[in-house]
């Protein structure tokens, strides 16, 4: 990270506090109106989802994957970085998983795409193939299902990544995006993905699929990884597979496509990672060199452990897959070092010092303390529990009418049992944790994305507004000051600009011997490696 955007960042505060009027592109809201472009295809492969909805009567079929594109209306900006986001869901469909939430339309999604694009991002919000089976009673089926949709998630992912930088390569740049700054994250099972993608690789593996030949990704009855990458693509999705199709006899009597590349020459590299609810399937796919993260967790998720945990079927209790919450996530970032850009930035503002107090200096932790749930059960007779999501809310008239034409529920049950981890649950209530995370979230992925390369005059107005010479008249002396960057040079010329003094400084602070020089005006021009910033002063 470049010295002069630690300093900046390690400043923002001061500058800040001296001008409340100040708007930064990326930080704070610059744009009124954003543009959605709905419904955008950016991939297609085979979905598992039409047979789990018919209980197999269905074959698996190819699917479009849909996401809605975000961007500042009037914008005259065309190389935007991008910021990415998956839902929540479970890995099946909305009101069909038992939940009011599950799709690139959920309130909180919209919510956060549309401050990003506000910011000057253009934001993506993804949906992903589904379909996995948590009611079986087999817990070999439960492991491979719900890891085979994290795995199809991944691989949607990547594609996602890969199509926009086909769209700036081949299409025009439709969103105006810069292919080279790009961040993914996700909420719930979307952040399962954001944290896969982001680890999930063949580096250092001394075998092949190393990551994902660990013993309890495999049915220890029949020694069968439940992922198998000949089968269900490589990491990232680039390959043609095909499952072959057996006879009752277990007579091979052909095969049928598993995985459909989707625009495999692209690169589907990230600058950065960010998760809020989710785990990682296995801490072994932390290694140095991962891109930068950043997690929020409720510290007493039942469903999504915040250190080391099992993911359960939260309507059964039956155990899935043991994982690995957000804070062993950023306790190996620490250790390896993943999160230099923004751990070394010095943040001192409210939503750090806030993180601070409980996340044991695990710098991009961002841990909430929830009220303990409430006593008692609700009108039918379900206890409270811990929350895991208090950033989402939804229309609950929607949901009892959803619910009731789904589940054949009782009027009034979707409602009662959605809000049963989230009691408070509103908009107001949502946004105030949105808050939190973009508070926190945005200046690291600021310097993740090395924003600094757009912001280069409001860089300068900054390094103008902090520097500062005096006294001013002088007599024998003047001190330079820059609060917001390193001083590389400084060269004083006279009226008739005939340079009368020159010094390399290489530091922020410098004093001047002026008493060889005559009595009059003088310009000084102070060199950073961001500005060159011009003073007058008078010697007396």
């Amino acid at each position: 990270m470049k010295k002069v955007l630690q300093n900046f960042i390690a400043f923002t505060l001061i500058i800040s506090a001296i001008s409340a009027d100040a708007q930064m592109r990326y930080l704070d809201d610059i744009f009124t109106n954003v543009t959605v472009t709905s419904d955008v295809q950016f991939a297609e492969n085979i979905s598992i989802l039409p047979a789990i909805l018919s209980g197999g009567a269905n074959p698996p079929a190819l699917t479009p994957i849909l996401c809605d594109i975000y961007e500042p209306t009037g914008d005259n900006l065309t190389d935007r970085p991008v910021v990415i986001l998956a839902h929540t869901g479970s890995f099946l469909p909305q009101v069909i998983n038992g939940q009011p939430t599950g799709d690139k339309t959920d309130f909180s999604i919209v919510e956060q795409c549309t401050r990003w694009a506000r910011k000057g991002y253009v934001a993506v919000a993804m949906n992903n193939r589904l379909g996995w089976n948590p009611t079986s009673t087999d817990q070999d089926v439960r492991t491979s299902t719900l890891l085979q949709a994290a795995y199809r998630g991944i691989q949607d992912a990547k594609a996602m990544v890969r199509f926009l930088r086909k769209t700036e390569d081949i299409d025009g740049n439709p969103y105006g995006i810069n292919p080279n700054q790009i961040a993914l994250g996700g909420q719930g099972t979307g952040a399962y993905i954001s944290l896969g993608y982001a680890t999930l690789d063949t580096v250092g593996d001394i075998t092949p699929w190393q990551e994902i030949y660990l013993t309890k990704f495999f049915n220890l009855t029949t020694m069968q990884p439940y992922v198998y990458p000949p089968f269900f693509g490589n990491y990232d999705g680039t390959d043609s597979t095909y499952l072959p199709i057996y006879d009752t006899l277990g007579n091979l009597i052909g095969q049928m496509p598993w995985n459909i590349p989707n625009w495999p020459s692209y690169s589907n590299d990230i600058n950065m990672a960010f998760n809020i609810g989710g785990a990682l399937a296995d801490s072994s796919w932390l290694e140095a060199g991962d891109v930068p993260m950043v997690s929020f967790h409720c510290t007493k998720d039942p469903y999504a452990p915040y250190a080391n945990g099992d993911v359960i079927v939260p309507t059964t209790g039956d155990f899935v897959v043991e994982v690995q919450g957000s804070y062993i996530v950023q306790k190996h970032q620490a250790m390896y070092g993943n999160n230099a850009v923004f751990a070394n930035a010095g943040f001192s503002d409210a939503f750090t010092q806030a993180a601070n107090v409980n996340n044991d200096g695990y710098e991009g932790l961002y841990p909430f303390l929830t009220p303990t749930p409430q006593s008692g059960v609700n009108a039918f007779g379900e206890s409270y529990e811990e929350e895991g999501a208090p950033w989402d809310w939804w229309d609950n008239t929607w949901y009892d009418n959803m619910h009731q034409a789904i589940h054949s529920s009782p009027a009034g049950y979707g409602p009662a049992n959605s809000i049963l981890g989230n009691p408070n649950m509103s908009s107001t209530k949502g946004n105030a944790y949105l808050d939190t995370i973009q508070g926190y979230l945005n200046p690291r992925m600021f310097l993740a994305l090395g924003l600094d390369t757009v912001m280069v005059s409001s860089i300068e107005e900054v390094i103008d507004f902090s520097t500062e010479i005096y006294p001013n008249p002088t007599t024998e002396k003047v001190n330079v000051v820059s609060y917001a960057a390193t001083i590389n040079s400084i060269e004083i010329y006279n009226i008739q600009g005939q340079v009368v003094y020159s010094k390399e400084v290489n530091a922020n602070a410098i004093k001047i011997n002026t008493t060889s020089l005559s009595d009059g005006i003088y310009i000084m021009n102070i060199k950073s490696d961001k500005a060159t910033i011009t003073r007058k002063f008078i010697v007396e």
